[in-house]
């Protein structure tokens, strides 16, 4: 009998998922059981849940821990998880944040949780796995874009990708879809979005030093960059240069933001038995853009237009 058919054997691959699954599971119970230094709070988890006691943005700014600083919307999302007890919903978006991982990454998600960036997403609590998903995702239900444009607003720059490829449904879906949830949370509380709005206007970003630790690079810049990116891997279908271009665009690229680049993984050949890849190739195959040569050409040059008048308003909003 060969080695390989030996009945005893341990097939570590198949291992993979369900270890780091329990991986996982082990660390959300250590803030669940209010073990420290896990349950500290601190950090993007606190601020989720903070919002609880109402929001206040009038002194908000990037880098202060429990800094809330996304629209209403996701605060009134999250309002029944963050009704409950600091340890149980740490251990429960701990358990939310991570998970993702498993799909995107399948038998690499053990390998890849240890790496720095990644276990500072999940023990911050960031929402890094989450965009990585919705690059995906995203491409079947459009919609979904509407997390990224709704939390970090620039992000929403991957929609850039419908905008060359001609892909006018799915560009519609998710302005549409934006579009109603901002009319619904501003129904709900109009005060919290007038402030969301003023703080968006004085935004003053970080700056290197005081313990903060990020790429640094201008916006502008980074926003020019994953726009051309991002179109160009839009006409010549290279769908992996979208998590770099999303990655890119964040208002500020901290050291856990790479996590984001996870979603490269199952739009290459090497994570095509992902769950994310299997699934990929199967519900979306590979296609040509919808838009000719000269169209894309044209849409390169309306991508710098639009970039361009970004760049404007956040420089007059600083």
């Amino acid at each position: 009998m060969a080695m390989d058919d030996r009945p005893d054997r341990i097939d570590f691959g198949r291992l993979a998922i369900p270890s780091f699954v329990v991986v996982v599971i082990a660390f959300a119970a250590l803030r669940l059981l209010a073990i420290e230094p896990w349950v500290l709070p601190a950090f993007d988890s606190y601020a989720y849940w903070l919002t609880r006691e109402g929001i206040d943005y009038s002194a908000t700014h990037q880098g202060a821990t429990g800094a809330y600083l996304y629209s209403p919307a996701f605060a009134q999302l999250i309002g029944p998880l963050v009704a409950l007890p600091w340890p149980v919903f740490l251990a429960l978006w701990t358990l939310l944040t991570a998970l993702p991982l498993a799909w995107l990454a399948g038998r690499a998600a053990l390998p890849l949780v240890v790496l720095p960036p990644v276990f500072m997403s999940v023990a911050l609590g960031q929402l890094d796995l989450a965009f990585a998903a919705v690059v995906l995702l995203g491409l079947r239900w459009p919609a979904l874009w509407a997390l990224p444009v709704l939390t970090k607003i620039t992000p929403g720059i991957g929609l850039l990708w419908f905008l060359v490829r001609g892909e006018w449904r799915s560009l519609g879906i998710a302005a549409v879809a934006t579009a109603v949830v901002v009319v619904a949370s501003a129904s709900v509380d109009p005060v919290a979005w007038g402030g969301w709005l003023a703080m968006l206007a004085r935004m003053d970003f970080p700056e290197l030093g005081e313990g903060l630790w990020f790429l640094p690079l201008p916006l502008g810049f980074r926003l020019f960059v994953a726009a051309a990116l991002i179109a160009w891997g839009a006409a010549t279908d290279r769908r992996w240069v979208l998590p770099l271009g999303v990655c890119l665009s964040l208002p500020t690229v901290w050291l856990n933001s790479p996590t984001i680049l996870v979603a490269v993984l199952p739009m290459v050949a090497a994570g095509a038995r992902t769950p994310a890849g299997r699934w990929l190739r199967s519900a979306l195959p590979s296609s040509v853009p919808a838009a000719r040569p000269r169209q894309v050409e044209r849409w390169l040059l309306r991508v710098t237009m639009y970039v361009e008048g970004i760049v404007g308003t956040v420089t007059t909003g600083r």
